[in-house]
């Protein structure tokens, strides 16, 4: 007669390992929020380098907020990205401050007329990170030029028709490298997160 042998505890095991599939709510709303919670930090650390890596002198409408994080609602995982936000913040009656001095020529003596884009702050500012990151791929050269039958008035100093290359703006190409720097930095620390998951539904 065969001998038999009972192994114990398999029911209770089982138990377990159907509490760590992900499609168990319980362990799928935890791995969710540690997705949520390491794309959180990638964002923050994109939004401090926001300002150097695209090299803008100052920020006061807070451009370095339109970089975002968005966790997928189908699939375990996430992005972080620069794109417009789709829902619109309340516009603001920005005025950039003005440095005339007493006496000054020149300069920005005329009152500014309105401009829509000083309405924006914060999250609604993407397109100046993207602008600012793509470049060229966004923008033309400006060139400033007037024909003989043009009705601009020449040049009142120089005799000369007021003429000129403005530039353009250069690609910084900031964001791809430093997302993807970011995300690899942080992935540690979601594989620790995780491992304490599994780690507490198991005890």
């Amino acid at each position: 007669m065969a001998e038999t042998i009972t192994i114990t505890g398999l029911s209770e095991f089982e138990a377990k390992l159907q509490k760590l599939k992900t499609d168990n709510p319980g362990f799928e709303k935890r791995l969710r929020a540690v997705i949520k919670k390491i794309l959180g930090h990638a964002r923050a650390n994109l939004r401090e380098g926001a300002a150097s890596g695209l090299q803008m002198d100052s920020d006061p409408r807070h451009a370095y907020k339109a970089v975002r994080f968005a966790v997928y609602k189908r699939l375990f995982g996430g992005q972080v990205n620069i794109l417009n936000s789709r829902r619109a913040g309340a516009a603001t009656g920005y005025k950039p401050p003005r440095t005339l001095t007493p006496g000054q020529r020149g300069g920005n003596r005329r009152i500014r007329t309105s401009r829509n884009l000083d309405k924006y702050e914060g999250t609604d500012r993407g397109f100046i990170l993207r602008w600012l990151n793509e470049g060229m791929t966004k923008t033309s050269p400006r060139v400033i030029a007037f024909t003989e039958n043009s009705s601009r008035k020449v040049d009142k100093w120089n005799k000369h028709p007021n003429t000129g290359n403005r530039g353009a703006i250069k690609a910084r190409n900031w964001f791809r490298g430093a997302s993807l720097q970011q995300l690899q930095a942080v992935s540690g620390e979601m594989q620790e997160l995780i491992d304490k998951i599994i780690n507490d539904e198991f005890m």
